[in-house]
């Protein structure tokens, strides 16, 4: 499995694509992710949203109408694709697959498992597939997603905090924004997170 990253828009928000020998899964296309995904996907499969905040989805439809594939986005925050609730002018996006809670599927030759992580948002979610955790803004390298936006709950993103206490497998996690880190590495740093909430 391949994995090609790309900060995007004034956020550098990172956009991601997993690949593999049948195809490709696109996550979290950002402002301007279309003309890069173009450079690179060859069978694009899907799109995955983590949540629903502009950085992270902004691209989402027309990426959708050009490659012509499906939308998956956790359920809770379909709202934020459709209306643009923070008034940022995004262009509005629907997702063919509601994700529920914890859901797994298969998307070509991919094992897609969403961890349902809200705090950040209400349908705030990390993507696993094989060893990689698609973190969108739940949780960086030494911090965690702000929960002061419009929409957070910090008592739901201390409740995921215990969540990701419990996963036992170690797991490189690609983030919303900035460097790689891992599950373990984020496990131990868990007090430092602790003035974020």
């Amino acid at each position: 499995m391949k994995i090609l990253k790309q900060p995007m828009g004034s956020y550098q928000t990172n956009c991601y694509i997993v690949s593999k020998k049948e195809g490709e899964l696109v996550i979290d296309p950002g402002v301007g992710a279309l003309k890069w995904l173009k450079k690179h996907l060859k069978k694009p499969l899907a799109i995955l949203n983590t949540h629903g905040h502009f950085d992270h989805v902004w691209s989402n439809q027309e990426v959708k109408e050009h490659f012509k594939i499906p939308l998956y986005c956790p359920k809770e925050d379909a709202f934020m694709l459709e209306k643009d609730p923070f008034g940022q002018g995004t262009p509005p996006s629907r997702a063919d697959t509601l994700v529920e809670g914890d859901s797994s599927y298969r998307i070509g030759e991919f094992e897609v498992h969403y961890l349902h992580m809200p705090g950040h948002t209400p349908g705030n979610s990390v993507i696993i597939i094989g060893d990689a955790m698609f973190s969108g803004d739940f949780v960086f390298q030494n911090s965690i997603g702000r929960v002061d936006f419009p929409y957070s709950n910090p008592s739901d993103m201390k409740q995921s905090i215990k969540k990701f206490l419990t996963l036992k497998e170690d797991k490189t996690i690609y983030p919303g924004h900035g460097e790689n880190t891992s599950v373990k590495i984020e496990q131990g740093r868990i007090g430092n997170w602790l003035h974020y909430i």
